[in-house]
């Protein structure tokens, strides 16, 4: 009889510990679908990553003609080392994706890191597209649209000078 005591007591315990090993897998596994969620749903790391842009429009000379149009200054957040800058008339884009852009600047190597500029300004590290175009006038009561690319940041902006 005791031998069967023993054997039973081995099956039982051996149970138990298949029991806890299992529950100790299930509660793991648990934890980590849980923290894969939570990295999935609340954090930053599969998002896209995007730059916000502002505008505003400003008469900085006070001598200036009524007939020039203001200074369009862009804010950028957060500052970022442009890779590609352009401005194309949104009336155009949405027919033509490849619209011919009014600015158009790239990036050889490394351009300064910014957080304003104006419409037609130099940013340092950047070229014009096609050697020679500078920024065209921009007309007033068009809506247009500014692309910037940093690298693999992407963000647009549409505006209007009234």
């Amino acid at each position: 009889m005791s031998r069967l005591n023993t054997q039973s007591d081995a099956l039982r315990r051996r149970h138990v510990t298949n029991y806890m090993t299992n529950k100790n897998l299930l509660l793991i596994l648990l934890a980590i679908g849980l923290a894969l969620v939570y990295v999935v749903w609340f954090s930053d790391w599969f998002k896209p990553k995007t730059v916000k842009i502002s505008h505003t429009t400003r008469n900085l000379h006070t001598n200036r003609r009524e007939s020039e149009l203001p200074n369009l200054i862009f804010g950028v957040n957060p500052p970022v080392r442009f890779t590609e800058l352009k401005v194309v008339p949104l009336a155009v884009f949405e027919t033509n994706k490849a619209a011919v852009p009014v600015w158009h600047l790239v990036s050889d190597s490394n351009s300064a890191p910014v957080k304003t500029f104006y419409y037609g300004q130099f940013i340092g590290g950047m070229r014009p597209a096609i050697k020679g175009i500078h920024a065209e006038p921009l007309e007033t009561n068009v809506r247009y649209r500014l692309f910037v690319t940093a690298g693999r940041i992407k963000g647009q902006h549409d505006f209007e000078l009234k």
